[in-house]
């Protein structure tokens, strides 16, 4: 048809705008593994959150409670280490890179801040206007609850990553051992020696700062050859696993409702060994991403995905909720979005449905991603990178 011939030929030439504006030097596989980290929080959000009609409501639940025999999907989606780990390299670059400028720490600090954090005041806004709105409107106090919580329950992730971010230059040269140590002992500690649970939320800094303080590592050429990231993969899966068969950790890596015990909520030694694995896994696959960011309309998608990173993970939860509570106006449980998650009827059903995420996504980003784009000296938006190839570096330099 025309028309798809039109949007294609539009799409190949923003595509080779884009690649011809990229500096030659970057490293595109680090894009990469960063879309890649967001994609996966988003899927696995998706998959394994289910909002079930109650009383005209929505409650909370989980198809891993109801069907264990999934953790495995867990193990695929769970990339927040992933993420961390280009985060620390990044960050370590980027300050580096800053001071050789001479630009100062405070400088340095409130862009890279504010680049996380505008797009925040955007989702805290209509979603304060929107409680109020659902509270006056009759909606339950337990159907506004379960939708608060899975919308602010993500910024926890991106208040560590910011609190990562700010003591950069402290934790740049730390040796992953050291926090790794940490949760360790925690662990030993709740589980061993039953230290009270408030003790665990240590693991939510010192967690996070491993695979963090391996990417700051790798930006010092630590993880030059494959020897170094092969090492990862093994040692981290292995001890997972054995953390798992023998520890009594649980098999799932994101937190199940109503389980004893959360590897993620807070990051316990199984999550973060399991996490070690998918950092070595993810340097091992930069040549292989390399190769393929090489192709103007991939590297394209990744670069744009990237300079929304946090818009798109901000609201994906929000996406998938309209939808939910729009379905119920049909007056009937929908299959894989209302129904209760317990068998291979809600997974299929459930699968249909993220396209219908991916394009409420969609509508969402179109609103609110110029809060996440750069801004010039005096806090005014630059104009957007695709608009000027020269300007292209920073759809990923943020």
């Amino acid at each position: 048809m025309p028309e798809i011939r039109g949007l294609r030929s539009r799409w190949a030439a923003l595509a080779d705008r884009i690649d011809s504006g990229t500096p030659a030097g970057r490293d595109r596989s680090v894009d990469a593994l960063r879309a890649l980290g967001i994609l996966g929080v988003i899927l696995g959000h998706w998959l394994v959150t289910a909002l079930t009609g109650a009383e005209g409501g929505l409650s909370g639940t989980s198809p891993l409670a109801h069907m264990p025999w999934l953790a495995p999907v867990s193990w695929v989606f769970q990339t927040l280490a992933v993420f961390f780990l280009v985060g620390g390299h990044v960050a370590t670059r980027s300050l580096a890179s800053a001071r050789a400028r001479g630009t100062t720490y405070r400088e340095w600090v409130a862009r890279r801040l504010g680049r996380l954090f505008r797009p925040v005041a955007a989702v805290l806004g209509l979603w304060a206007v929107t409680t109020a709105g659902m509270l006056l409107g009759g909606a339950g106090p337990d159907t506004v609850r379960t939708l608060l919580k899975l919308v602010l329950s993500p910024l926890w992730f991106l208040l560590v990553f910011a609190v990562l971010t700010a003591v950069t230059p402290l934790v740049a040269r730390l040796h992953p051992l050291w926090p790794l140590a940490v949760v360790a002992h925690v662990d030993l500690a709740r589980f061993g020696f039953g230290a009270p649970e408030w003790t665990g939320w240590i693991n939510v800094a010192a967690g996070w700062l491993v695979p963090y303080t391996v990417g700051a590592a790798w930006s010092r050429g630590a993880f030059a050859g494959r020897r170094g990231a092969a090492w990862l993969l093994g040692v981290g899966a292995a001890g997972a696993a054995a953390l798992i068969l023998w520890g009594g950790y649980p098999a799932s890596m994101v937190g199940v409702p109503g389980a004893s015990v959360s590897n993620l909520n807070p990051p316990t030694l199984a999550a973060v060994s399991f996490g070690l694995a998918q950092c070595g896994l993810a340097l091992l696959l930069r040549g292989p991403l390399g190769r393929a960011m090489r192709r103007p309309r991939i590297w394209a998608a990744v670069a744009l995905a990237n300079l929304s990173a946090m818009t798109l993970f901000l609201w994906h939860q929000t996406a998938m909720m309209a939808v939910t509570t729009l379905g119920l106006a049909t007056g009937t449980d929908l299959p894989g979005l209302h129904t209760v998650p317990d068998g291979p009827g809600w997974i299929a059903a459930r699968l249909l449905w993220l396209p219908v995420f991916a394009s409420a996504l969609l509508v969402c980003w179109a609103a609110f991603r110029t809060y996440e784009q750069p801004r010039d000296p005096n806090g005014r938006r630059a104009e957007p990178p695709c608009a000027q190839p020269a300007t292209t570096r920073e759809i990923t330099h943020a």
